[in-house]
């Protein structure tokens, strides 16, 4: 009892804390998707980004394309924030980031870059508020799946009031200033990550990102040769990932009685 009285020493400690009592899990199912689209839409009428509608539903096309991934964050049981992802190796793909930016983006893709495309973050208000590590343990299913794809650049796609955290969490830069975007009010700036050039700096600053091949696996389906077989490339594991795991322990942490946080996973179907 008085272990759970005590303050965790770091913020980073708190993120892993958090990651012992989550869940991610690819919402599939009729169920699940109604779930995280009265969560998207309880989010976005929160911050005025859309206008109240009969359905209590944000929907649109993009959940019904072949390339995407819908995931449910839940912590002890509940779900606390949502997040899709689409992945992007060919030009006739669609996503909400490629409709909206597609002059800067085309031209990457028709240089053979792979790109990741997170959209629709959107989080319980309750739980964020009780949550401060909440935002890390959601975005950190970005970060796997760029391992899992060996993905070259991920977009963010935010307001100019949000762009500073993703320049914090993930080295990003602004690709394009805003512009309006599908079924939002508000309009919406392009960032990049280059995942190539950062993501060694990006796991030494957060290394409760750092995951294992099983948990990836597990979430995507197996291996990554699916998005990189019209190179014949593979996926790129950066160095401190790899380190990382071969030690077995969550590097920069001093925890050595604990072992490293896993949040438990749903196993893609």
């Amino acid at each position: 009892m008085l272990a759970e009285l005590q303050s965790p020493s770091s913020f980073a400690d708190r993120v892993y804390d958090l990651l012992e009592r989550v869940q991610y899990r690819r919402m599939e199912t009729e169920a699940e998707l109604d779930a995280v689209l009265r969560l998207r839409y309880e989010a976005y009428l929160k911050e005025g980004a859309i206008p109240a509608s009969e359905t209590g539903r944000l929907e649109d096309a993009f959940d019904e394309v072949d390339n995407v991934y819908n995931f449910g964050i839940f912590v002890d049981g509940e779900l606390a924030s949502a997040l899709r992802l689409h992945t992007l190796s060919q030009v006739h793909q669609k996503s909400p980031a490629l409709e909206t930016f597609g002059d800067v983006l085309l031209p990457e893709l028709r240089a053979c870059k792979l790109i990741l495309d997170p959209n629709r973050f959107v989080a319980n208000y309750r739980l964020a508020r009780l949550y401060p590590g909440l935002p890390y343990a959601t975005v950190r299913l970005t970060i796997l799946a760029c391992i899992h794809f060996g993905i070259d650049l991920m977009t963010m796609t935010v307001r100019l009031e949000h762009q500073a955290f993703y320049k914090r969490a993930f080295f990003a830069y602004q690709a394009c200033p805003p512009r309006p975007y599908p079924l939002l009010s508000k309009p919406i700036s392009l960032l990049f990550m280059d995942f190539v050039r950062d993501a060694d700096r990006i796991f030494r600053r957060r290394p409760y990102w750092i995951s294992s091949e099983s948990e990836r696996q597990a979430l995507f389906g197996k291996g990554p040769t699916s998005l990189r077989a019209h190179s014949g490339a593979v996926a790129i594991v950066p160095t401190y990932v790899a380190q990382a795991a071969s030690r077995l322990v969550r590097v920069g942490l001093n925890r050595p009685k604990r072992a490293a946080a896993s949040p438990r996973i749903a196993a893609a179907r």
